[in-house]
């Protein structure tokens, strides 16, 4: 009850009564729909948690960006409903309570035990350390961390607790750091040589994951200091040797997530080569675009989507050929890393700017102006 009190003001302080009042509604919804058990509830829960996405967080880009690029009539009509759609405001973490809503009844339908107590339904809800940007939880290993460590909680687990968020202190002031110095850069790119891109794109990578990793330190090591242990999120994933193996170290969390309730529910690769191609792209695609409603997101996605693809099969589909490279790459794995680094390090430029500048920023990489 604490824990939950906590949260709640937490929530209530950084959200404000527009980001409450729909959290709390869909919350509601989505624990009655699960205590049913039945399909139709849960589906419908499914169907209200991703529709209240879409609504918040993609509505404006649907209607200014999709909408008009397929039908140019509808210009008209999206101006005058522009002030509307700029009212739109998405609820703080939107994205997270869906991703764990969805969670919670699709495992549900599957056989699980809902969760009975509308209090714990609501911790598990707004979970204060981990509500802005995750972990992800899922809420079997949550109750179980719960009853395992919020009864007992010792000096140690206050001691590891303030240490991992501390590590994500340090790391949330030089990732702003490089914020700063990044802004400053930016404008100055095209003037660089190519081993100064190439630095300023190696710090925009670094600065993208002291950010990120360093929030999730903070929420693991907060959750650490009330006994509960949260998965891990990050593992060092610059070490990545492949493309398939830096997305099993990076946002963990939401890497089987996506895995699990996307790429798994399509089929997964139990359908041939071409189909497991499909279906990596359009979890990918989803995945680009839950990190934000724009066609750089879109095409960010898309761009680890194919780089998985490559990275999964080219053995098979090369024949000796892919096979020989693999040889190659198995007995130097330096080459793998480096190649690794470079296409993550490129596709950071369509995560962070607009597709058209961050592809100019792409060739300058490759050529002296």
């Amino acid at each position: 009850m604490i824990l939950l009190v906590g949260s709640v003001t937490f929530h209530t302080h950084f959200a404000g009564p527009a980001g409450v009042v729909p959290i709390v509604v869909l919350g509601t919804f989505v624990y009655l729909a699960g205590l049913t058990r039945w399909r139709g509830p849960c589906y419908a829960g499914i169907a209200a948690s991703c529709l209240a996405l879409i609504y918040y967080k993609y509505a404006t880009f649907l209607a200014t960006q999709v909408l008009v690029s397929v039908w140019p009539g509808a210009a008209g009509f999206v101006e005058a409903h522009a002030q509307g759609l700029r009212a739109i405001t998405a609820p703080l973490a939107i994205s997270f309570f869906v991703f764990e809503f969805v969670h919670y009844l699709i495992d549900v339908c599957r056989g699980d035990r809902p969760i009975r107590s509308p209090f714990d339904f609501a911790l598990f809800t707004v979970f204060w350390p981990s509500i802005v940007a995750g972990p992800v939880k899922r809420y079997q290993h949550f109750f179980e961390a719960l009853r395992c460590g919020a009864g007992g909680v010792n000096s140690q687990d206050v001691a590891v607790g303030l240490v991992r968020v501390a590590i994500g202190l340090v790391k949330k002031f030089a990732a702003d750091n490089l914020t700063g110095w990044i802004a400053y850069s930016a404008p100055l790119y095209a003037g660089m040589t190519v081993l100064d891109r190439w630095q300023f794109l190696g710090l925009l990578a670094l600065r993208i994951l002291w950010d990120f990793s360093g929030y999730s330190d903070m929420a693991i090591g907060f959750a650490r200091m009330f006994g509960i242990r949260l998965p891990a999120n990050f593992c060092w994933p610059y070490l990545a040797g492949s493309v398939t193996s830096f997305w099993r170290r990076w946002h963990i969390s939401l890497s089987l997530w996506i895995r699990d309730y996307i790429y798994f529910a399509l089929g997964g690769n139990r359908r041939g080569v071409a189909r497991k191609v499909v279906n990596g792209l359009i979890a990918f695609a989803i995945c680009g675009l839950w990190h934000g409603a724009g066609w750089n997101f879109l095409l960010w996605g898309l761009y680890h989507g194919v780089g998985i693809a490559v990275a999964s099969t080219y053995r098979d589909v090369l024949g000796p050929l892919g096979r020989g490279i693999g040889f190659v790459f198995d007995r130097v794995p330096l080459v793998g890393w480096v190649l690794t680094m470079g296409f993550v390090a490129i596709g950071w430029l369509l995560f962070f700017y607009p597709a058209p500048e961050a592809m100019k920023m792409a060739r300058l990489l490759f050529v002296k102006v």
